[in-house]
């Protein structure tokens, strides 16, 4: 009989559900959006219960016609940091979940930064203190939603990420889970004992004994049927963060392994082995999994314009109609013109930080015309990408000799061939755009086995090498950092 794994991809604007086959093929998908909430005060939600109705609606339309008996396994991934809090009884959210994006905890990180715990927090958990992650917006969220700090109180609330959510309803309630990846990314998780941090839960006001169990991202995290979807129940085998689902699904198991999503912005991350390494470049050190008993480390860094930036020429410019205008145009442009884009528009990510810096144009001249402006868009992805790169290198002592890289601004062919010349390595591009959800199929497939390691030989790559000249590399990128140097307000 054959055996089919259903992976679901929760991401920021919708969910997916994946079927795979017993040889690793996507056989089907499914997808649905939600509303973006977005109050007077720029504050970003999502409602928990039309997330969780999704889930049971993408599957109900993947099923069908499909041999339901066949399906032996379940994985997940969702969008990482988007936090939330439901009584563990009642299984009712308290108001909506605070997206990633939402800053509205600043004050929270405040106070426990004018306790003087940031140095704290960063040597424990990997990463700075910030009301992205979601220590804070779970503190907001008891302090602020009503009859929440009263359940916590009685311990009869649950609070975390939207995994563990998912978890709980999809197993009626009887189990409250969070993987290793996402646990690392909440910044109450102490990344060198890996367990809940005492110390960090106390100054965010956060009891740990009302915190997920932290479970192997390919244990058993319970069974489901999908409320009857299904004749029978099937085990929940392979959870993890998206970007850590991307990376496992590349294949990048072993220390020095890099890779980088294209998408609206871009998490690049590099597998550092099985001890943590605390950044001193600017990116931060998360756990990257822990599968088949063994926990690996990553080194991160985030970007907040990467796509974007080609959204931001056909949307607000309106100097293209469409994305695929961008590579020919880029390839017509005068090569000697030195024209940059430094794309700030809400501040600088890894490795500067600088939420003060402001986009700029950098070296305009009498032969700038559309085709270089665009071309210098185009690039200023790749040159952001290197700068993470570089610092991960520079960090785990190691060359980066392949970038392995996913998302829609992978189809540019122009884009990764200058991606691979600045940052002079090998680019290696899969046929497949669905990394997420790979990654966590895979997980659950390998532990049900389905399918031995040779699956992650199952994608098929286009492969860039480095054509540049080091000279022009080298004046290039120098432009690049003087371009950078001269929005730069934290120097």
């Amino acid at each position: 009989m054959a055996k089919y794994i259903i992976s679901i991809d929760q991401s920021t604007q919708g969910t997916k559900a994946l079927l795979f086959d017993e040889i690793g093929s996507i056989m089907r998908r499914t997808d649905r959006p939600h509303k973006q909430i977005i109050n007077e005060k720029g504050w970003v939600s999502h409602d928990p219960e039309e997330i969780y109705s999704n889930v049971l609606e993408v599957v109900r339309e993947l099923l069908e016609g499909v041999e339901k008996e066949c399906v032996v396994g379940l994985g997940i991934s969702n969008q990482r940091e988007t936090s939330l809090a439901w009584n563990r009884i009642t299984g009712k959210p308290y108001g909506n979940a605070v997206v990633w994006q939402c800053a509205r905890a600043v004050d929270v990180c405040a106070r426990v930064e004018a306790a003087g715990a940031a140095e704290v927090i960063r040597q424990k958990t990997g990463m700075n203190l910030s009301p992205y992650f979601p220590a804070s917006k779970i503190a907001w969220l008891l302090e602020n939603e009503e009859g929440a700090k009263e359940a916590a109180e009685r311990h009869e609330i649950c609070h975390g990420t939207i995994d563990s959510w998912l978890v709980y309803k999809l197993t009626k309630g009887k189990e409250y889970r969070t993987d290793y990846s996402n646990a690392s990314r909440t910044q109450l998780f102490n990344i060198f004992e890996l367990k809940w941090d005492d110390e960090i839960c106390k100054l965010f006001g956060i009891d740990p004994a009302n915190m997920a169990e932290v479970t192997d991202s390919d244990a058993c995290f319970g069974e489901t049927d999908f409320e009857g979807l299904l004749p029978h129940k099937i085990p929940i085998h392979g959870v993890l963060g998206d970007s850590h689902g991307a990376l496992f699904g590349q294949g990048c198991l072993q220390p020095g392994m890099i890779k980088s999503t294209y998408g609206t912005g871009s998490s690049i991350m590099m597998n550092i082995g099985e001890k943590p390494l605390l950044s001193t470049h600017g990116v931060v050190t998360s756990l990257a999994w822990k599968i088949g008993g063994k926990v690996n480390y990553v080194l991160e860094g985030n970007l907040n314009y990467t796509g974007a930036v080609i959204t931001w020429l056909k949307d607000d410019l309106q100097i293209i109609a469409s994305p695929g205008e961008t590579g020919p145009l880029a390839k017509a442009a005068i090569q000697e013109d030195s024209l940059y884009l430094v794309p700030a528009f809400s501040g600088l990510g890894a490795p500067y930080w600088d939420s003060e810096a402001r986009a700029s144009v950098v070296g305009m001249s009498r032969t700038t015309h559309k085709a270089e402006f665009v071309r210098a868009a185009l690039e200023c992805i790749a040159y952001q990408i290197t700068d993470v790169v570089q610092a991960m290198a520079e960090d785990a002592g190691v060359p980066v000799k392949e970038l392995r890289v996913d998302g829609g601004p992978t189809r540019n062919d122009y884009l990764m061939q200058f991606q691979s010349n600045i940052a002079d390595t090998g680019v290696l591009v899969p046929d497949s755009e669905e990394l997420s959800a790979i990654g966590p199929a895979y997980a659950a497939g390998l532990q049900l086995g389905v399918w031995d390691e040779s699956i992650f030989g199952k994608l098929n790559r286009v492969s860039y090498k480095p054509d540049m000249d080091a000279k022009k590399r080298e004046q290039k990128y120098a432009g690049w950092k003087k371009a950078v140097a001269s929005v730069i307000t934290n120097k």
